[in-house]
């Protein structure tokens, strides 16, 4: 099979088309046929050498979620059979023609879903369901703030905030036209954090949930905007993990006045049990709403699979509003 390889770490151009032995599933996997794989900033990071993977994954083919047709199944796997049409969680290897997905981190291929938009899902929807509302417990009537809203996350939890009956969404986010974006899927105001300070924007809005991929001079300003009670997660820290300024730090005394939760996760690395559990709500919970027609794929752009090198460069430049995806002929 052709796969997109990670030949040393740096610029997106050390990927390159490579041939690799189809993978052969274990007893608890199945072989997908990749018709389509989302691009995701953990990908860009492992080809950086920032993200090594887990133990037991593809070290040098990247890709965390795929959709197309299972063509062979472990020895134990039930519920799924060759032919089947599905999207998967994967800890790697998703940049090729074949993959293997644990058998429980498989999700159908939702109605008058195209395989390029069921791709987009996996890596969204878990990281939205398991932080905003398992750990964040978002519910309804409650506001909601995301940070990065025109991102893959961000467009993902706008949508499935309003879905599941929150207050208000708030997001932020670098242009105009983004904003516009994040205003058309839900959100009921997108601060464009270059022109303005989202705190001052916010800070009588009242915000329950706050999901932040930023990090940096942002912690503090969400500490001070959220509501008693209110709960903060973190599932990346891209302007750093520390506050910097002097002047600005956390007030931990805020925190605990306000009995506010700060809390945070990744998922890659988390064990394959508790990504079975989370599939099997998320296919009780969030597939119904797709189904519906209440969550609205968004795909930027599409490239082909000898083409990773481009994605990971328009993945780097922060100029795609949703999902950037490769696909197989």
């Amino acid at each position: 099979m052709k796969a997109a390889v990670i030949t040393q770490s740096g610029a997106p151009e050390v990927l390159q088309i490579r041939e690799r032995e189809v993978p052969k599933p274990k007893a608890t996997e199945v072989l997908i046929k990749v018709y389509a794989a989302g691009v995701n900033r953990p990908d860009v990071m492992q080809r950086q050498g920032k993200y090594p993977p887990p133990a037991g994954a593809s070290e040098d083919i990247p890709g965390l979620e795929v959709a197309g047709e299972i063509v062979e199944t472990g020895s134990e796997v039930t519920g799924w059979k060759p032919g089947d049409k599905v999207c998967a969680l994967l800890s790697g290897g998703g940049y090729a023609e074949y993959a293997v997905a644990q058998a429980g981190h498989c999700l159908p291929v939702p109605s008058n879903y195209t395989y390029a938009q069921a791709a987009s899902l996996p890596e969204t929807v878990f990281t939205v369901w398991h932080n905003v509302f398992q750990r964040g417990q978002l519910k309804a009537g409650e506001n909601f703030l995301v940070h990065g809203g025109s991102s893959g996350i961000g467009i993902t939890a706008i949508q499935l905030a309003k879905a599941m009956g929150a207050g208000k969404v708030f997001a932020t986010a670098g242009t105009a036209e983004k904003c516009e974006a994040c205003i058309a899927l839900g959100a009921d105001i997108c601060i464009n954090y270059k022109e303005m300070d989202f705190e001052s924007v916010l800070k009588d809005e009242g915000v329950d949930v706050i999901l932040d991929m930023v990090g940096g001079d942002y912690i503090p300003k969400n500490i001070r905007l959220l509501n008693t009670d209110g709960r903060l997660v973190f599932i990346n820290t891209m302007r750093g993990s520390k506050v910097k300024s002097e002047e600005d730090q956390v007030d931990f005394g805020l925190i605990m006045r306000k009995r506010l939760t700060v809390t945070g996760s990744t998922l890659r690395n988390r064990e394959v049990e508790f990504k079975t559990k989370l599939t099997q709500e998320i296919r009780e919970q969030v597939w119904p709403v797709l189904e519906k027609g209440l969550f609205k794929p968004v795909l930027f752009k599409e490239f082909l699979l000898n083409e990773a090198a481009l994605a990971h460069a328009l993945m780097e430049s922060s100029e795609h509003i949703g999902k950037i995806i490769l696909v197989n002929n």
